[in-house]
């Protein structure tokens, strides 16, 4: 019992002196996240209206609490969930069908990778401008970045390897959200995890029943 009790203040901890605010806000934004994930699972369009919702709370958590890598991250969600959305609504009513999912060809891996390292370089300026560019953990928040802008991006065009950079991007942010006294996220982060590798495998069904429709 006492093993217990003390798990949970460990867990409690970093919100004993939080303003209830954003203890509110955050159980809101996580909730919201766990939702439009499974939407995106189920390749709906709802992934981005219910998700912009939650990138918006992330961002202003993140940035009144200094995490520069963590709002950037987030206002690139927000911005590019709005893409996402006009591009699947407005490809999707002129088609009238939803966009197949496919698999990343070279071009989509050179446009990737090519955003991956801009996006860590200017992470990087970020940091280092504001002092921050000092630890491991800042150096991880620059990786997590590339990652997560690199998994947007592809999500956006409906690839089945978005889902890899959400796994990686998820399991190395566990531990840094506990870190950063941000629990019940690191807490999301864990299920994202396992959302994110059924997400893969949906995906992929989904993928390979469109190439073999097309032979």
């Amino acid at each position: 019992m006492n093993l217990m009790n003390d798990w949970i203040n460990i867990i409690l901890s970093p919100y004993y002196n939080s303003n209830i605010f954003h203890i509110i806000i955050e159980f809101i934004a996580v909730t919201f996240t766990i939702f439009s994930v499974f939407f995106a699972q189920k390749n709906s369009i709802w992934v981005y209206p219910i998700g912009i919702v939650s990138t918006v709370i992330y961002s202003y958590l993140t940035f009144v609490s200094s995490l520069y890598g963590d709002f950037i991250i987030n206002i690139y969600y927000t911005i590019m969930s709005f893409y996402g959305w006009y591009v699947w609504m407005n490809k999707e009513s002129k088609i009238n069908q939803k966009i197949s999912i496919t698999f990343c060809n070279k071009k989509d891996y050179l446009y990737t990778s090519i955003l991956f390292l801009l996006t860590c370089i200017f992470s990087m300026m970020v940091y280092y401008f504001n002092g921050k560019l000092k630890s491991h953990f800042d150096w991880m928040d620059v990786f997590t970045t590339g990652i997560y802008f690199s998994g947007m991006y592809q999500m956006a065009i409906k690839k089945v390897e978005n889902w890899i950079f959400w796994i990686i991007g998820n399991i190395i942010s566990v531990p840094l959200y506990f870190l950063k006294g941000f629990v019940l996220t690191g807490i999301l982060f864990i299920i994202l995890v396992l959302l994110a590798i059924g997400g893969f495998f949906i995906w992929k069904k989904k993928a390979l029943r469109s190439v073999r429709s097309v032979y």
